[in-house]
């Protein structure tokens, strides 16, 4: 089976690039071009027919890799045409015509280069990243895993594991035998040295998510505060309608924004006030819920509810930074309940102080990002993998202790699976499904 896709992107453009990879990739080039391939990744010209006329399509360069010397380890080819609408519609028509040939799936070339293992899992989900990346950070970090550092790290602490393993199952396997008392003690000593090192790869404040899936800020406060004009402020464009009207906002209305090459996904919510419209309501409870998933709340207020109480005073904690807008009509002294957060005071109509406010965001945002640890966690399921890798070693150390060795073994097997998942050791057929879907086609 052979499968194929526009590799660049939609649209015109210049040049297009489509990629084809399986087991028939010689045969379909046979039909496109009426010659055999080219020598071996040498950009050739050729004139691409249609495979029952031979009338031209177009002409461009044809790239020939023969696996296993290929990106996907099967035989592969590059097709780069004029970027047409036209163009790529009709070689991609003809393409869908030869038999054994199909449309690409989702990531399903990087997919089959990580089953036929020329990549580790870890790189695949980077290459995904680094495509992704909006912002100098997150290529970085992109580029770094797809160095294969992290895999590094995680395939020595699995190796670890499999060698208490093999000590624990030699327990198992010969009781009347004595093994030496350095292995014993060794068991116990190596299994809690792992156990510590993946502790501190978890200690990360997860920077390498707050990396790849942006800062998250909350924009909160009381209705026609000025939160959606702040959002827009910030954004640079008209993200938000503004209305003198209060609770226009009623979902949650988000922007991606890179500051000073941070990535940070901004969300407006709905006044939090009380209210009897079932609508509103919800919308609230999505504010509320948004406010507790944030790494940072800014909440809007104005002069004349200075004095704010309930739900709102509850949002104030180490991560919110309070902001006083429309001191452009005047305000009264303000209570020591509100300096003790040292407000910031502005106008977003007259866009006062709002330097101060954006540099204070940028100053909570260096510290958010700052990590002493070399391998970064990126994605949830990593992080699941990890925690359930270190309460194994814990159940293990506890059995071990008390000479469960049968049972303290399997704890100890899971730990391994566990951290197999992270980098592909392991069958994990039932992840890839839902890792590669998030790739665009083609790739």
């Amino acid at each position: 089976m052979n499968i194929f896709a526009l590799s660049s992107g939609p649209g015109a453009s210049g040049i297009a690039v489509i990629r084809i990879s399986g087991n028939y990739v010689k045969e379909a080039i046979m039909l496109l071009t009426n010659s055999k391939p080219p020598s071996p990744r040498v950009a050739t010209i050729k004139k691409f027919n249609k495979i029952n006329t031979s009338e031209l399509i177009d002409e461009g360069l044809l790239l020939w890799f023969p696996g296993p010397e290929s990106y996907t380890g099967e035989d592969m080819a590059e097709i780069h045409v004029h970027g047409s609408v036209a163009v790529i519609r009709s070689i991609l028509d003809q393409l869908s015509k030869i038999d054994n040939c199909r449309l690409a799936e989702p990531g399903e070339f990087t997919k089959l280069a990580f089953q036929n293992g020329k990549i580790s899992l870890l790189k695949a989900e980077s290459i995904s990243d680094l495509i992704s990346a909006e912002t100098e950070i997150q290529r970085q970090q992109a580029i770094k895993i797809m160095s294969g550092q992290s895999s590094k790290k995680f395939n020595s602490i699995r190796e670890k594991l499999l060698k208490i393993l093999s000590n624990v199952e030699a327990k198992i396997d010969f009781p009347e035998e004595d093994l030496p008392d350095d292995v014993i003690k060794n068991i116990k000593c190596d299994s809690e040295k792992i156990r510590k090192e993946v502790e501190k790869i978890l200690d990360d404040q997860k920077v390498g998510e707050r990396i790849r899936e942006g800062f998250k800020i909350a924009i909160l406060g009381p209705a026609n505060a000025g939160k959606s004009s702040l959002l827009n402020y910030l954004s640079n464009r008209e993200v938000a309608i503004v209305s003198e009207i209060a609770g226009t906002t009623r979902d949650v209305i988000e922007a991606h924004l890179n500051l000073d090459g941070y990535p940070v996904v901004i969300s407006d919510t709905a006044g939090i006030r009380e209210s009897q419209d079932e609508i509103e309501k919800k919308g609230i409870k999505l504010a509320l819920k948004r406010a507790e998933d944030a790494d940072l709340n800014i909440i809007v207020i104005e002069p004349k509810n200075v004095d704010f109480t309930g739900f709102l005073n509850d949002l104030m904690n180490e991560k919110s930074i309070i902001v006083i807008n429309k001191i452009d009509l005047g305000f009264k002294n303000i209570n020591q309940q509100i300096e003790k957060f040292n407000p910031i005071f502005l106008s977003i109509k007259n866009e006062t102080n709002l330097e101060e406010l954006i540099n204070r965001i940028k100053g909570r945002l260096k510290n958010k990002f700052d990590s002493s640890n070399e391998t970064l966690i990126t994605r949830e399921r990593h992080r699941q993998s990890l925690e359930a890798c270190v309460q194994n070693l814990k159940n293990f150390e506890d059995k071990n202790s008390q000479e469960d060795f049968d049972k303290a073994a399997e704890d100890l097997r899971l730990a391994t699976r566990h951290l197999g998942m992270i980098v592909g050791k392991v069958d994990v057929e039932e992840i890839l499904g839902s890792i590669f879907s998030d790739f665009c086609i083609g790739k």
